[in-house]
């Protein structure tokens, strides 16, 4: 659980007259849904830190390896993966350094990859 803080400002017209301006700050605990769902998610189990490596084709294969070992996934592998790749580099957002946005958009690139491979191979 994190704790951030709330800014109160200026009160409204209704206040009472002679309150003081100033501003106070409070702690309050929020809990992100993305970080929720990210650590108590069964939909894939992955490896630790996965999304932090530095190399793409390991990234993209740790990822092909929990979505095809997934018994709980509703899609293809490869949607499974490429779904929770997806959807880490959208809740970083802003804080996710350009860096490591480029090593997981080329993860993608692998991960496709991979997929066609895999899939040549069984036909």
């Amino acid at each position: 659980m994190m704790l951030h803080p709330i800014i109160r400002g200026r009160p409204d017209k209704n206040h009472i007259r002679g309150a003081s301006h100033r501003q106070e700050t409070l702690i309050v605990p929020t809990i992100r849904w993305s970080q929720h769902v990210t650590e108590t998610s069964d939909a894939l189990d992955l490896d630790q830190g996965v999304f932090s490596w530095s190399d793409p084709k390991r990234i993209a294969a740790s990822l092909k390896r929990s979505a095809e070992a997934s018994k709980r996934r509703k899609g293809t592998p490869l949607q499974s993966a490429m779904s929770m790749l997806n959807f880490y580099i959208n809740r970083a957002g802003h804080t996710l350094p350009a860096k490591q946005k480029r090593i997981l958009e080329q993860a993608k690139d692998e991960l496709h990859k991979l997929f066609d491979k895999s899939e040549t191979r069984k036909s």
